[in-house]
């Protein structure tokens, strides 16, 4: 029995099997080499995919001009698509990252794809479109992650400001898109702007404030006049006038004139800075008793004094 089964094995492997009892057994003959057919070879495998493929294109390509056959090409299109579904290529779950303020609800909406939905049919690109349509969205990018997931990724915008217009407040990005009109107290630290067209200057507005910090922490709102300048409106009600030309140099001279004087602190209602060779202080003409507005430092040449409004001390 042992004996048979060896030979078994050996006639398996292609040789003939040396009874070690037999010492006139002849020497073992070489293997054949095993002949593969053509048509089993590699080389031909990879020839016949490539000339399906060419044929495949070059089909495609004629029944695209010619209009023959779009519905035979439909067909096996969804054929291939409920193979895919059959094999579990179906949208299972979906991961989103980027999202802090995008309502989960509205984002599915614009994803729009059920559980169980064909992977391979899911149309990316009008989902990205939908998910860029939401108010916060500045950016998206939809991908696939095969057998089962779809993967959601977005910018949201950087809400920058509060546009005031036409008595209705919007918050708005650092592009000057609007983003919402809802829930707009959660933004009240935001500066608040005016005037038409604001929300497309308003980032030039921010990068001036940046060269004086100690100024901007001061600033609640500002208004756009004559599409042309800012007015600001500081902490303590006082209305700073920046002019047209020249507002970083404008800006500074006031911040070196609250260091040296503390005018900022004073019973001042406007200050105009709007002349390069000088600024005008109004005072509150409400809340002044006989106040005299801060005077400019003695070092100070003449034509860099503060020039009285009516009715006001030098």
């Amino acid at each position: 029995m042992r004996k048979m089964l060896t030979r078994l094995m050996g006639t398996a492997g292609g040789g003939t099997v040396k009874d070690p009892k037999n010492k006139a057994d002849p020497a073992p003959r070489p293997r054949r080499k095993r002949v593969v057919p053509f048509w089993r070879r590699a080389q031909t495998r990879v020839a016949v995919v490539l000339l399906a493929g060419a044929l495949a294109g070059g089909a495609g390509t004629w029944t695209a001009r010619s209009g023959w056959g779009e519905n035979v090409l439909n067909t096996t299109k969804w054929m291939a698509v409920k193979s895919s579904a059959d094999l579990g290529f179906t949208v299972q779950d979906v991961l989103v990252t980027g999202r802090v303020e995008t309502d989960r609800g509205e984002l599915l909406d614009a994803v729009g794809v059920a559980r169980g939905a064909p992977i391979l049919s899911y149309d990316f690109q009008g989902a990205k479109q939908r998910v860029e349509a939401l108010p916060w969205v500045l950016q998206a990018r939809v991908e696939r992650m095969l057998p089962d997931t779809l993967v959601v990724r977005i910018i949201e915008r950087r809400p920058l400001a509060v546009w005031q217009n036409n008595a209705q407040s919007v918050l708005i990005d650092d592009t000057g898109a609007q983003i919402t009109r809802d829930g707009l107290d959660r933004f009240a630290n935001l500066i608040h702007i005016a005037g038409a067209n604001a929300p497309d200057n308003v980032g030039g507005l921010l990068e001036l404030l940046e060269t004086q910090p100690d100024l901007k922490s001061m600033v609640k709102a500002a208004i756009w006049v004559g599409g042309r300048r800012w007015d600001l409106s500081l902490a303590g009600g006082i209305d700073v006038r920046l002019p047209e030309l020249g507002a970083p140099q404008a800006l500074a001279r006031l911040a070196a004139f609250e260091a040296e004087s503390g005018v900022l602190s004073r019973d001042v209602r406007v200050l105009d800075l709007r002349f390069p060779d000088r600024v005008i202080v109004r005072q509150n003409s409400v809340l002044g008793r006989g106040n005299a507005a801060p005077k400019a430092p003695p070092h100070r040449s003449p034509a860099r004094q503060i020039q009285p409004g009516p009715g006001q001390e030098t």
